[in-house]
């Protein structure tokens, strides 16, 4: 469910040894053998899409007040999570938590709409909230598609290798947390290396462990170790993926490193994992209300671990197919039930978590383009806070994919210029080029564009515009065979960001003792 690793910094200045001749070199004259300079987090000047009225959410809110007071949710095997809902007024029958109608809004109230995220750069730090959007990489995939074409387990190489690319990725704002799985690395220990490789890779924000408390309690530590005590406990320096066991059930585990995370101030983003028609009603409307009733669940919970502590409001949501069982992606109706819940979370005040760049193709196809694109177009358009799975999903999540990746983040830096708008500056309104020109001429020569043309339109790094012609003298490569070639060249050129050898000691002596403490675990 949740770890990462990776190994050094983004050679922004550096240049490419050329992919060839014409477009292929002028490609990498504009990108550099590494990545560009690193764009901010997105403020979304655009509006928000939606699709539900007044008496639509009225309904659904109702619903889901229903399903909590008369169904209710099982917060399993964790007495004190149980013991905390009694002394809070629930009605606690065995592991089943009734709660009576407002009690979890009114615990939310605490909850802060907006907050920081903090990078070890200052200036990589992001604000999640708001009309800020924030993109993290693919997530969990015990898999990965190397470059050389082969579907295998994934390696603490990979992970170290997807963290360098997020750290290079200008238009991704977070190195994420668990990018892969490196099953290499014992499965009691792998998260120390997880964490290790974000900081030591990339000085963007990343996400902590919670696989166990005390993984998510090691998370902490290392934290610790790099922004001191005193700060780790007043800001936030971690997002860490609370899923529900959905339908309406909260597992040891989750509740476990919820705690961990909610008593030391740092952001639990709960999230329902729902494939509808198989973990919720096949309905937009009946999804929707059981997604709103498991988050008011989960998100309250964190409010009675630690009142003031960051909570986002999350959803996974996919369809399946109802022929073979298997989850389908860039369909209309996920679309519909992230629509929907951005705007019941609006309405609680709480940050909005969703979408991607999900599909289900083995490889990056048409399938994997249209797929995610569909997802992706849907997730800015909602208005969403922090973007999961934003670069190099495949398979269902089931593989993290480098030529993907590539391609995906190109994707996201085009969403980042969406967003921003239309320029209604007086440079943006043109008055000057269209007096110039005038009727019947052109307007490339004239002052206005000579002024404008290397930022006017969106560069992309990957898209081949050229001639037939062109195309078949610089090799008939597909996008797939450019992203693999550019891929490589970040990799190749990537230089770490400074990291105090003081703390790079400290964190290596924390993980070498905890290591140390325990024998290996394979399951």
């Amino acid at each position: 469910m949740d770890d990462i690793t990776a190994e050094s910094g983004a050679g922004a200045g550096r240049r490419a040894r050329g992919e060839g001749r014409g477009a292929a070199a002028r490609r990498a004259s504009r990108t550099g053998g590494g990545a560009g300079p690193s764009m901010p987090y997105i403020q979304r000047k655009i509006k928000v899409y939606e699709v539900l009225d007044e008496e639509g959410l009225e309904i659904i809110e109702r619903n889901a007040d229903t399903v909590l007071e008369e169904i209710g949710i099982e917060f399993r095997d964790d007495a004190e999570a149980l013991d905390m809902w009694r002394k809070a007024g629930a009605d606690v029958k065995g592991e089943r938590v009734h709660f009576p109608k407002g009690l979890c809004r009114e615990l939310l109230k605490t909850a802060p709409s907006e907050f920081t995220w903090h990078a070890r750069n200052p200036e990589r730090s992001v604000r999640i909230g708001g009309n800020a959007t924030v993109f993290a990489p693919v997530y969990g995939s015990p898999f990965v598609r190397d470059l050389d074409g082969n579907r295998r387990y994934a390696t603490l190489e990979d992970f170290r290798n997807f963290v360098k690319l997020a750290y290079m990725a200008p238009s991704v704002h977070s190195s994420g947390g668990t990018v892969c799985e490196p099953v290499d690395i014992p499965v009691n220990k792998r998260h120390l290396d997880m964490v290790y490789s974000h900081i030591k890779y990339s000085d963007k924000p990343f996400m902590g462990s919670v696989t166990a408390p005390e993984r998510a309690e090691d998370s902490v530590a290392l934290a610790k170790i790099v922004f001191g005590d005193d700060f780790v406990e007043n800001n936030t320096v971690m997002l860490n993926l609370i899923n529900a066991n959905s339908p309406m059930v909260f597992d040891e585990t989750m509740l476990g490193a919820a705690k961990v995370y909610a008593r030391h101030n740092q952001a639990c983003v709960l999230s329902p994992f729902i494939l509808s028609g198989a973990m919720s009603p096949v309905t937009v409307a009946g999804t929707l209300t059981q997604i709103l009733a498991e988050v008011l669940a989960g998100a309250s919970f964190t409010q009675l671990v630690r009142p003031g502590a960051p909570v986002l409001f999350g959803t996974f949501a996919a369809s399946i197919s109802m022929q073979s069982g298997a989850p389908t992606f860039g369909t209309p109706e996920p679309a519909l039930v992230s629509y929907g819940a951005a705007q019941l979370a609006r309405r609680l005040g709480l940050p909005f978590r969703t979408g991607g760049s999900l599909c289900a193709s083995k490889v990056p196809d048409a399938q994997a383009a249209h797929e995610s694109a569909n997802t992706l177009n849907m997730t800015l358009l909602a208005g969403t806070n922090f973007v999961l799975h934003a670069a190099g999903w495949l398979e269902g999540g089931l593989a993290a994919c480098y030529e993907k990746f590539m391609i995906d983040q190109d994707q996201l830096g085009m969403m980042q210029k969406m967003a921003m708008g239309v320029d209604l500056t007086e440079d943006g309104q043109a008055m000057s080029a269209i007096r110039e020109v005038g009727p019947g001429a052109h307007y490339l020569g004239c002052a206005h564009t000579q002024a404008n043309f290397q930022t006017a339109f969106y560069r992309s790094a990957l898209a081949d515009n050229n001639s037939f012609e062109q195309w078949e003298i610089e090799g008939k490569k597909r996008i797939e065979d450019r992203a693999n070639t550019l891929c490589r060249s970040w990799l190749d050129n990537y230089e770490a960001p400074a990291l105090d050898p003081a703390i790079d000691e400290a964190l290596l002596a924390y993980i070498a003792q905890r290591k140390d403490a325990m024998p290996d675990a394979f399951s």
